[in-house]
């Protein structure tokens, strides 16, 4: 894996969001957690918690490991 975890991470987050046709702004809604937070989450600049993980899901309607399905 080439990409940073972060950044994986980060893109496997906007894939989902937009997925589902929502802005950053209602996913942080969703989740409980700011829009710039959630930015830069998609950025991959921020180092997020397992706490932050379960709520991101949780607002996404996906199980936890689904967050984790990156790309090969």
């Amino acid at each position: 894996m080439n990409k940073d975890v972060h950044i994986l991470f980060g893109l496997r987050i906007k894939e989902l969001r937009l997925k589902a046709h929502i802005s950053q702004e209602e996913l942080s809604f969703r989740c409980g957690l700011s829009k710039n937070y959630i930015s830069d989450v998609e950025r991959g600049t921020r180092n997020i918690s397992l706490k932050a993980i379960s709520k991101l899901a949780y607002g996404l309607h996906v199980e936890i490991k689904d967050l984790f399905a990156f790309p090969k």
